[in-house]
This record gives C-alpha cells, sequence and structure tokens, in this order.
C-alpha cells in the first residue's frame, strides 16, 4: 500500500520525544524517566506514572530542579543574572491555566531587591502573566517583547500547557527546552514564537501535555486493544480475575499481534502502519469537526499539583533551597 502523506494532516505534538527521526539519551532515575535530546537546542523531558501522590511529586520536583539548574548553565547564566517568569496560558480555561496558576507561588523578589531586603542567596526575579489574544487582542509575544524591553531581564523561563501524541503522556510529562515555545501551538493556533531569537535574551520553556486529540484517543485505543487480545491469547489458561489487577496495563507493554491478526481483526485498516491509521483517523475526524481536544476529568486537582511543582522547582533553581515540592 502506498504511504499517506502526513504533511498535509494535522497530527500535533509539542513534545520533542514524539518527533520521528531525533535521537534521545534515557535513563531511568528513581523510577523517573530522564531523557535528553538535541534539535536545535537543548531538550530534556521527564516521564513518570503519578503526580498525585506527595513521594512522587518531590522526587520528580527534585529532578526538574536539577534539569533547571542544568539548562541555566547551558546557556551561560549566572547566579546573578536577573529573570522574568512568564505564565502563559488562559486562567478561564483549566488545561491552559497551568502557566498562569504556577505563577502563584513563584517567589518575587525584584521589589525587594529595590528597597534593600533581599537575603544573600536570591535571585532578582520578576513574574507576569500576558494572558490569550482572545482576551486581548495583542499577540502576546509583542506583549513579553515590550516587558523585556522595558524591565531588561537576562532571561526568561516561560511556563505553558502542551500537547501530546499519546494518551499516556497527559499530565505525566514535562518538558524543558532552550528553544522557546509557541504559544497555542499544540491546539492549531498560529502564534509569534518567544524564543531567544525574538526576546534578544535565553528563553527557557517549560511545558506539560494537558490535552490531547480525540483521534489520538481512537488510535491509541486501537492499539490497546492489539495489545489486549494479544495478552488474552497467551493468558487463556489464567482466572480471567487476574485481568483486573491494578497493574494490567503494565503487563501490555511490549505486547501486539502479528501484521495477519491485524488484518483478520480490522480488515484493510489493519494492514495500515502506525502512522497511516493515526492519519487516517485524524482526516475522518477532522472533515467531520469531530477530532475534540480532550482533558483528563480531574484535571483541576492535577493542574495545582503540577503547578506547586514547578514553582516549586523553578523557586529552587533560581534561589537556594526555599520550598518545598
Amino acid at each position: 500500500m502506498g504511504q499517506i502523506d502526513l504533511s498535509k494532516y494535522k497530527i500535533r505534538t509539542d513534545l520533542i520525544i514524539e518527533n520521528d527521526g531525533v535521537r534521545h539519551n534515557e535513563k531511568n532515575i528513581d523510577g523517573i524517566i530522564v531523557t535528553k535530546s538535541k534539535k536545535n537546542g537543548n531538550y530534556f523531558t521527564l516521564s513518570f506514572d503519578d503526580i498525585t501522590n506527595f513521594e512522587d511529586r518531590e522526587k520528580i520536583g527534585h529532578q526538574l530542579e536539577l534539569i533547571l539548574k542544568d539548562i541555566l548553565k547551558l546557556n551561560n547564566i549566572e547566579e546573578n543574572d536577573t529573570c522574568l517568569v512568564i505564565g502563559l496560558g488562559n486562567i478561564l480555561s483549566t488545561p491552559d491555566s497551568l502557566g498562569v496558576k504556577t505563577l502563584n507561588n513563584i517567589v518575587v523578589t525584584s521589589h525587594l531587591f529595590s528597597l534593600g531586603e533581599v537575603s544573600n542567596g536570591m535571585r532578582m526575579v520578576s513574574s507576569f502573566a500576558p494572558g490569550v489574544m482572545a482576551s486581548t487582542g495583542i499577540e502576546t509575544s509583542k506583549i513579553i517583547i515590550s516587558l523585556v524591553k522595558e524591565i531588561k531581564p537576562d532571561f526568561v523561563i516561560a511556563i505553558d500547557a502542551l500537547a501530546a501524541r499519546s494518551i499516556e503522556r497527559i499530565n505525566k510529562t514535562i518538558q524543558v527546552t532552550d528553544t522557546g515555545i509557541h504559544p497555542g501551538s499544540g491546539i492549531g493556533n498560529n502564534r509569534i514564537e518567544i524564543s531567544k531569537k525574538t526576546m534578544g535574551i535565553p528563553v527557557i520553556a517549560i511545558g506539560v501535555p494537558t490535552v490531547v486529540l480525540s483521534s489520538t484517543i481512537v488510535y491509541d485505543t486501537i492499539n490497546y486493544l492489539y495489545k489486549h487480545i494479544s495478552y488474552i491469547k497467551e493468558n487463556e489458561g489464567i482466572n480471567k480475575l487476574s485481568y483486573q489487577k491494578t497493574n494490567y496495563k503494565n503487563k501490555l507493554k511490549g505486547r501486539s499481534l502479528s501484521n495477519l491478526e491485524k488484518e483478520n481483526l480490522l480488515g484493510l485498516f489493519g494492514t495500515l502502519s502506525n502512522q497511516e491509521q493515526l492519519a487516517l483517523i485524524d482526516e475522518v475526524l477532522n472533515n467531520t469537526s469531530l477530532n475534540l481536544i480532550v482533558t483528563p476529568t480531574e484535571i483541576d486537582f492535577l493542574i495545582d499539583k503540577l503547578s506547586d511543582m514547578i514553582s516549586s522547582s523553578i523557586n529552587n533553581a533560581l534561589h537556594r533551597q526555599i520550598t518545598h515540592y
């Protein structure tokens, strides 16, 4: 079967680890997968299973802090360099509120420096939430460029919600990069990038995928179906209650059907490659206006946990250890 031209389909992802053709260096640190990648700059990705557990959140937060310190060094940012923290997104849309909510716990010190009330080990830090173009009518990057020209920080940290190409990565992945960020790119909005190229100073972007397209959910469900049937075939003699164990999803890892079995199960669709299947599903849902942007039901709780942890990691990376995760 001929290859489908994927360039005409909007298969959206903001994550470098979902980008084909990029080499990754992966390590497992205390149950957290830390991935380093390079593409026009440095990328660090944290992959984890749970953000709601306090102990796990401390481990993830500590790794994020170390990554932030590393990427600051890679960009030759000194201890006394001043920082502007930008919270991107829409506070009125829960899955898009991560950046704005993270600012709530950022330790801001710029005003204290002018008063001479800052202890040793504290960096001059400002923060700002520019809102979204739908609310302000102004391009987000233009607001930030104007602010950078006025207060003249040495570098920017921008936090935003992203989109993923896998349901397993939603709220379970944190990406840190010095290549900047395109606000709204995950949901198809074409905004001017926030980067060193546009700002004139280093821009460190922190992003978490909080939404996914319904076409991705359909595609992932089909692949889980393949793995599920493969698992059942291998365990036909086992008590069916064993399928209900909490680690059932982990048992499916690495399992799949043969190409012939896929064809017998789903006919012509089963003969398509993974990319062709995803592109076809995406095309069908786009043409019927049903390719919805989806987020988990507990997104408000997860955003609170993520924003608190990210703000603590930023504070500890910019200043001396002053907060808990």
